[in-house]
């Protein structure tokens, strides 16, 4: 009798052990959870909330889908860009589960295995990858994909891929091309027209570049012949205001004292002979020159 008691003391402790741990689970902080109840959610659990939670047993099962954010390697996509140039595009997705309940119901079809919806999002968002890239990337040139527009071209596969991964509860962090390289059938040639373009927009600058420089220098030596005619037309300017001051001076000379104008004329003259002369310069007066008529009337010998 009593050993009857203890074995049903020990399966009501194995029984109530197993309902107690089938009603409780855990949510770590990087997950976040859906509570089932015969396939059909009736809880959503937000990474917020993570900890230890407690379910009716047996009759509700717990989902996990990650609350940290997710990466998706897509396959690369040929695509056709403007100038009929054909170009694989090696691209990757960051994305995190925003809605979990929508994504469930978007993606869980007859199987609640979060491996196989996340499989199944991958195919989806794949798809939504190579169509934005090739509606985006389609319309432009080789040269705006590799250099100047690439970040305004990601923004806008993001923003088409947004919209479609939005429907599935997800969230994009962030779209971006690892790789965008011409296929090997056809880099060679791809490689030389570009380099041929270069080279045609490099002579084409060198040209702009030297009929500019001949603009410059045509305009410097204009403001030159201007500049030196200005200061020509000031220089005469100066001069016969000289020569009028001068003029004026010698006038008023003339009419104060007629002799000692005409003697000093006289050594002018003088003195611009013996500067103009060579070597050794020898003046020869006249008695009756002016330096010795004025020197006689001022009583000199």
């Amino acid at each position: 009798m009593m050993k009857n008691a203890l074995y049903a003391l020990i399966a009501f402790v194995i029984v109530g052990a197993f309902i107690a741990s089938s009603a409780l689970y855990t949510v770590r902080e990087d997950q976040q959870a859906l509570v089932l109840q015969f396939g059909d959610p009736v809880a959503t659990i937000p990474a917020s909330d993570a900890g230890l939670h407690t379910k009716t047993p047996i009759l509700q099962n717990v989902v996990y889908f990650d609350a940290k954010n997710l990466n998706f390697d897509a396959q690369p996509v040929e695509v056709i860009v403007a100038n009929e140039e054909r170009l694989l595009v090696d691209a990757f997705v960051r994305y995190r589960i925003a809605d979990p309940l929508l994504y469930f119901q978007r993606l869980s079809g007859t199987s609640t295995d979060p491996d196989s919806m996340r499989n199944r999002f991958n195919d989806r968002i794949g798809a939504f990858l190579n169509e934005a890239i090739r509606q985006v990337l389609g319309e432009v040139q080789i040269r705006d994909i590799i250099t100047g527009r690439r970040n305004e071209l990601m923004a806008a596969i993001q923003g088409a891929v947004s919209e479609e991964a939005a429907k599935l509860g997800v969230q994009i962090i962030d779209v971006r091309i690892r790789q965008a390289d011409f296929p090997e059938a056809n880099a060679a040639n791809v490689y030389a027209r570009m380099s041929s373009d270069y080279n045609q927009q490099a002579e084409r600058i060198r040209a702009d570049g030297e009929r500019r420089a001949l603009e410059i220098e045509a305009t410097a030596n204009k403001q030159v012949v201007q500049i030196l005619a200005e200061a020509r037309e000031q220089s005469q300017r100066v001069r016969g205001t000289a020569d009028g001051e001068r003029n004026a001076i010698f006038n008023e000379a003339y009419t104060r004292d007629p002799e000692f104008f005409a003697f000093y004329r006289s050594l002018l003259a003088y003195e611009e002979a013996l500067q103009n002369g060579q070597g050794d310069t020898t003046i020869i007066l006249s008695p009756d020159s002016e330096f010795f008529r004025y020197f006689n009337a001022q009583g000199g010998n």
